[in-house]
């Protein structure tokens, strides 16, 4: 081989490894965080919520029971270069949340995690406990508050039974989102804020519309963390009476919850 035809294939080689770099530096100025708070309803089987921080921390509530749906919508979500979750959050001890949380915990470290206090300690519960152990476990409690880069994240109540799950609400700014993942026993904590603007509301669908009247929501996410013994049969008109937008990820595909302290947007990809 000719000196010539050598120096072409190096310069070539040169130009490929250029343009790689390039390319990852633009990706990677593309994911760096926009000074923006993002709360993603995955669409996946059973509930999984994704709050991005105006700083481009992450926090993981439940996990949904589909654990390759998960880390493949964690992986489209989350920088190429991030490897840990700075919080995951198991807001009640069923089996419909551990299986993706699981999943999600054994690809990105959690430098914290939370779980309600009657948290088995076998199968997958027993799992879940040794990948929290690789940061600080600790149990899911009311009063816990988390500081998320300017925003904050709220443990109102932690209800256990068939009635129970977790209410937290997170604030950014002028921006508050309410999470109420249970049945009735956690209704108390979440009437505290009637009267009190709320641009969203993530909330059971099968639940008794009866909080949602009371809170008038400026948007719904509605989730499948609570199976009543009597399902509420509402169509969306209905439940449209309580607050002007109402979505479901089943209907409207991955839901996108965006606020920069005073102004919101929201995006389905359905």
């Amino acid at each position: 081989m000719s000196s010539e035809s050598t120096s072409k294939r190096h310069y070539r080689i040169v130009l490929l490894l250029v343009a790689l770099l390039i390319l990852l530096v633009g990706v990677a100025w593309f994911q760096q965080p926009d000074g923006r708070m993002h709360v993603y309803m995955l669409q996946t089987s059973g509930d999984a919520l994704l709050i991005q921080t105006p700083g481009g921390r992450f926090v993981l509530l439940d996990g949904g029971g589909d654990a390759s749906q998960l880390t493949l919508v964690l992986g489209q979500l989350l920088p190429f270069w991030q490897r840990e979750l700075h919080t995951v959050i198991l807001t009640t001890p069923s089996g419909r949340h551990i299986g993706g949380q699981v999943a999600a915990m054994a690809r990105y470290q959690p430098v914290l995690a939370l779980a309600p206090p009657e948290l088995g300690r076998s199968g997958a519960a027993g799992e879940w406990r040794r990948l929290a152990a690789q940061g600080t476990l600790r149990p899911l409690a009311a009063g816990q508050r988390l500081e998320l880069d300017g925003a904050s994240l709220m443990v109102l109540e932690v209800t256990a039974g068939e009635q129970g799950g977790a209410v937290l609400l997170l604030s950014y700014g002028a921006t508050r989102v309410l999470f109420h993942t249970g049945g009735s026993a956690g209704d108390s904590a979440a009437l505290a804020l009637v009267g009190r603007p709320l641009d969203l509301l993530v909330y059971p669908w099968q639940r008794n519309p009866a909080l949602m009247s009371e809170l008038r929501p400026r948007a719904m996410f509605m989730s499948e963390s609570y199976s009543a013994p009597s399902p509420v049969l509402l169509s969306f008109a209905e439940r449209r009476r309580f607050s002007p937008q109402v979505f479901h990820p089943k209907a409207d595909g991955q839901l996108q919850f965006t606020s920069d302290g005073r102004r919101v947007t929201l995006k389905s990809e359905g």
